[in-house]
């Protein structure tokens, strides 16, 4: 789905009935019960460790998979990184039991109704994939990464190739991690249907090598290039072949000083000054009726069918006294991001900012209404300048924002700055989350709960 739809997509969701999508989303999402797998599980191997503390709660965060147009394709479903230290000195039941925590929580995004195209990728250790949870994804949406867990009690390597090629026949995908393949687990590339690189394992040469070497045993596997820090990263992979893409060259701010903002965003950002200088209607009818293709969106708008109005509106000062100026000065802030022509980065970025922005509202739940607007705000503009490409302060003092939205998003101060920082922690497995919610006040596992509704509110958004 292109940029400027995906946008009208959203307006049209935005300004329906919001209440409504809470409870739906209330509804769809229980409290994560991450410490107690099911009891019937607990079998066989796993009975010998029944005196073993049941591990803390693990949080779940994800991280964009990019591909070669640099559209959304998927994500990356994990736990935090301060679990999964947690993890590598842990038995295999505990292992099981946070892989169920995982893909239980992937489950109540109900995958199948709204990654569409997009997958799903989750990292699993190796004698999981006959685990029942497995079986309830969406095979052909799945993307399962498999860990040989260096134990006693590992499956055979037939058995293992056994369950890959079980699963595979249902249409789950297969992905192995070449940099840690070595002549113990060798086997599964042939088996593997994506093939994972990372930026941070070595030179360019010792890549290529990689590459190579992979071509030789499966040429028909995706690569997926991991940890990419920068654009020219991104061009390097694509040059060898990769397919899909993650990392911080995603969000990356760079030096854009040089660059100035685009004439229609500059329009548009001249709106929202007016609006917020309390302009009167009627001024600001004129100054929208002086832009066609502005006045055409916004009648288009106004006599949707998602507003569901009865008469058709023909004056634009009549749709702007219907519409209200909270909402028109959201409709606005929304048509910034398309504005101008954007980078192929465009949608994935906007996305990525509504998540926060639906994040935000919801952490301030309990907030009066324009407190939880103003959040919404600073999270959708948390990525304004990586989306316009100019520097955060020139393109904040376009949009006439109040005070303290802008020390928020630009200087990360102000009582809205700390549940901006829990948002980005949530897209990120660096361990930030509990230290952030901790700041904020607000409780860690919540966050990751609620960082999965917005996910899914943003993904029905997008399409």
């Amino acid at each position: 789905m292109t940029f400027v739809p995906m946008l009208q997509r959203y307006l049209h969701r935005l300004f329906g009935n919001r209440d409504r999508q809470a409870r739906d989303a209330r509804a769809d999402f229980e409290t994560l019960n991450a410490g107690a797998p099911l009891k019937s599980e607990r079998a066989g191997a796993q009975a010998d460790t029944a005196d073993e503390p049941d591990p803390p709660a693990g949080f779940i965060c994800r991280e964009t998979v990019l591909g070669r147009d640099q559209r959304v394709a998927g994500y990356q479903f994990m736990l935090q990184q301060s679990t999964q230290k947690r993890l590598r000195s842990s038995s295999r039941r505990i292992h099981h039991v946070y892989a169920e925590v995982l893909v239980r929580n992937v489950l109540k995004l109900d995958v199948a109704k709204l990654l569409g195209h997009r997958h799903a990728f989750l990292d699993v250790p190796d004698s999981f994939l006959e685990h029942p949870s497995i079986r309830e994804l969406q095979p052909s949406r799945s993307v399962l990464t498999v860990h040989l867990l260096d134990e006693p009690d590992a499956p055979a390597p037939t058995a293992l190739l056994e369950s890959v090629r079980r699963l595979r026949k249902l249409g789950y995908r297969i992905a192995v991690d070449v940099s840690s393949v070595g002549a113990e687990n060798a086997f599964l590339l042939p088996e593997a249907d994506f093939a994972i690189l990372r930026a941070n394992e070595g030179s360019p040469e010792r890549t290529d090598y990689a590459v190579m070497r992979l071509r030789t045993v499966n040429a028909g596997a995706k690569i997926l290039a991991r940890e990419l820090p920068s654009q020219d990263d991104f061009q390097f992979f694509s040059g060898l072949g990769a397919t899909y893409f993650q990392g911080p060259f995603i969000t990356r701010r760079e030096d854009w000083s040089g660059n100035a903002i685009g004439p229609n965003t500059a329009r548009i950002a001249a709106l929202l000054a007016r609006l917020r200088r309390d302009a009167d209607t009627h001024e600001i009818a004129q100054l929208l009726s002086q832009d066609a293709a502005l006045s055409l969106r916004l009648m288009r708008y106004i006599n949707s069918a998602s507003i569901g109005l009865r008469e058709e509106i023909t004056s634009i000062e009549r749709a702007l006294l219907l519409l209200g100026r909270e909402q028109l000065y959201r409709w606005l802030m929304l048509l910034i991001y398309s504005a101008d022509k954007g980078t192929a980065r465009s949608s994935a970025l906007l996305e990525s900012a509504l998540v926060r922005a639906r994040l935000m509202e919801l952490l301030g739940k309990d907030r009066p209404e324009g407190e939880r607007d103003a959040l919404f705000l600073v999270g959708l503009l948390s990525l304004v300048d990586v989306i316009l490409q100019v520097p955060i302060e020139k393109a904040m003092a376009s949009l006439g924002t109040a005070p303290e939205i802008e020390a928020a998003v630009v200087r990360g101060e102000g009582p809205m700055a700390p549940l901006l920082r829990v948002a980005i922690a949530c897209e990120q497995g660096h361990g930030e989350l509990e230290s952030a919610a901790a700041a904020a006040h607000i409780d860690a596992q919540a966050a990751s709960r609620h960082h999965l509704e917005a996910l899914a509110w943003a993904m029905q958004v997008s399409g």
